[in-house]
């Protein structure tokens, strides 16, 4: 019997249960604010951010994407609920084993015992929409199985309009929330089809593999769009790397390798892999970075990826004129700041967080294990003036994960990076589009 709610019905009463939790939660600390005259929300905010993602890992798939991709600092979500939706990425309880044995028999023909050399039939990780398995094919080869969980696909549509109901209680209601979740939706449809993954994972292979990035190779025919073979990387994850006290120089190392992955994507261009968060990268015994999990992969259109380039030169030579014309045309302002003080307020801060932002290109290296930075950034992050009103582009919401994942994963990690160079990544690829224009 699946543990996967995939009926409408049956999804519909968890979100209903989760939004009544929200709306009771909130209410109740309204009428005791109008009591003892307090206003502080930090522990409603992460109390409601438990119960929600509570609820969510139940749903799975959609649900726990939505909650994945507003994770991250994006700064219209309080704090504490970021933070426990982080919690998507990592913590999400595997189907049963028989409920395994059954989705491998139903689409690639076979039970798994007869399809490998041997299959561990205890997942090795658990996700939003699939488990990954480790296992041994007859010629010897370590392959990773990723499985997704039934109903998936089926669900994206109506957990889609019961997510969007949900979340427009913790945000703003706009028209911007709505391109925000169709992005997610429309990203998402893509991440269910896991031959589009096993195309992916060949392209990046093929473009990054190399004597410091290692990246799995697919297996066609054990692969459906439901379930995905690839080789199996061996290495652990950040936390595991950083239980073992590393020194700073394996740290710099692995930071540098990172560093360098995001900068070749940039200056290649043609798409970029979306999701960076720990969980999607291993440090190896033999000391190179593997990259996996390519589900989430984005091809940014022209116009809004040159201009959030553009956004790096402008912030550092606080040109406001160019910046305030960015702005405009990614949708980050709305109004004049000149004469709109609300809008000024905003405008400031977000120059001012963009320069803060653009600081690890002002100079060859930067230390990104520096406390102060970290304190910035988080500063910044946790007080928006506009705390719960999403405003740009809505390719921001990937663009973003990208690059403030990135950040927040060489702070965590303490390392410090050789930028040199990297400012002319930019400059060079704005300077080739310009020309081919």
């Amino acid at each position: 019997m699946s543990d996967f709610p995939s009926s409408k019905y049956a999804r519909g009463k968890i979100f209903a249960k989760t939004g009544l939790k929200v709306g009771t939660n909130y209410a109740t600390h309204y009428l005791r604010s109008l009591a003892n005259g307090t206003n502080d929300k930090s522990a409603l905010h992460k109390k409601t951010a438990e119960q929600v993602f509570g609820e969510f890992t139940k749903l799975r798939g959609t649900a726990l994407k939505i909650a994945q991709s507003f994770s991250i600092d994006q700064g219209f979500l309080p704090e504490e609920f970021s933070e426990v939706m982080t919690q998507a990425q990592y913590k999400v309880p595997p189907i049963n084993r028989s409920l395994v044995r059954s989705i491998i028999k139903r689409e690639l023909g076979q039970y798994p015992e007869q399809l490998f050399m041997d299959f561990d039939t205890q997942a090795i990780a658990a996700a939003s929409i699939g488990q990954v398995h480790k296992a041994t094919m007859h010629d010897g080869t370590k392959v990773a199985v990723k499985i997704q969980y039934p109903g998936v696909r089926d669900t994206i549509t109506s957990d889609i309009a019961l997510a969007r109901s949900l979340f427009k209680r913790l945000v703003s209601d706009g028209p911007q929330i709505d391109e925000y979740i169709d992005e997610v939706k429309n990203t998402l449809i893509h991440e269910t089809n896991y031959i589009r993954e096993g195309e992916s994972i060949d392209r990046f292979h093929e473009r990054f593999s190399s004597s410091e990035v290692l990246t799995p190779q697919w297996i066609p025919d054990l692969s459906t769009e439901r379930v995905l073979t690839m080789t199996f990387i061996e290495g652990v994850h950040l936390d595991e790397f950083l239980s073992t006290s590393p020194d700073r120089e394996r740290k710099n190392h692995y930071g540098q390798i990172l560093w360098n992955f995001f900068h070749k994507q940039i200056y290649d261009h043609e798409e970029i892999h979306a999701d960076t968060h720990p969980g999607n990268f291993l440090f190896t015994p033999d000391g190179k970075l593997g990259v996996i999990d390519f589900g989430c992969v984005k091809s940014f259109p022209e116009e809004f990826f040159m201009d959030y380039l553009r956004l790096l030169p402008t912030h550092l030579h606080r040109d406001e004129p160019a910046i305030k014309e960015l702005y405009y045309r990614l949708g980050v302002l709305k109004a004049d700041p000149d004469t709109d003080e609300k809008e000024n307020q905003y405008y400031q801060f977000c120059m001012n967080f963009g320069y803060t932002f653009a600081m690890p290109y002002l100079e060859n290296s930067f230390d990104f294990g520096d406390p102060e930075y970290k304190k910035l950034i988080r500063g910044y992050t946790k007080n928006a003036p506009i705390t719960n009103e999403p405003r740009g582009n809505k390719h921001f919401i990937y663009s973003t994960r990208v690059h403030l994942g990135l950040y927040h994963f060489l702070m965590k990690l303490g390392a410090k990076v050789d930028t040199e160079g990297s400012q002319k990544v930019v400059e060079d690829v704005l300077s080739d589009a310009l020309n081919d224009h």
